[in-house]
């Protein structure tokens, strides 16, 4: 389950800055990497469906540029969706809603390919202390994309 957290963190260690000393209360928040407990409810990519191996950990990578991404894992392979952290914008029943424009894809603890996409995440506030869902859709010129999440109710993990 600590796959994506440690794929996110080896990738991605150059350029994140070290996060704040206490939790944030915003969602992705501060540079760095978060991992959420709960249970994925939805991995599909075209007309594979990974849903059945996907891990009940959500990592969530944000970078000193604002971008974020959503990484997913299943069966040892990794699928992030990533977007402009800064374009976040309020949506329907207290949700946030960020624009994607890449969905970034790996194996083991390194992501190899990257595809442009147009989509978003909806996302929860998980510091709320109750469970919310992230669920993201997006779709390249030739695929489609969805991932969907519900925490467990606790406060994401800093990594």
């Amino acid at each position: 389950m600590k796959l994506a957290t440690l794929a996110a963190a080896s990738l991605l260690a150059a350029t994140l800055t070290t996060a704040a000393d206490a939790a944030p209360q915003n969602f992705p928040g501060a540079p760095g990497a978060l991992t959420l407990s709960g249970k994925c409810a939805k991995l599909v990519v075209g007309k594979v469906d990974a849903t059945k191996g996907c891990e009940g950990e959500l990592a969530s990578v944000t970078l000193v540029n604002g971008q974020v991404t959503f990484i997913f894992t299943s069966a040892g392979k990794m699928l992030g969706f990533q977007g402009d952290g800064t374009a976040i914008k309020p949506a329907s029943n207290g949700n946030a809603r960020m624009p994607l424009n890449l969905v970034v894809t790996g194996v083991g603890q390194k992501m190899t390919g990257q595809v442009k996409v147009a989509g978003t995440c909806t996302m929860g506030n998980p510091y709320g202390g109750k469970p919310v869902a992230i669920e993201c859709t997006a779709e390249s010129k030739d695929t489609a994309f969805a991932g969907s999440f519900r925490t467990n109710g606790k406060a994401p993990k800093q990594k």
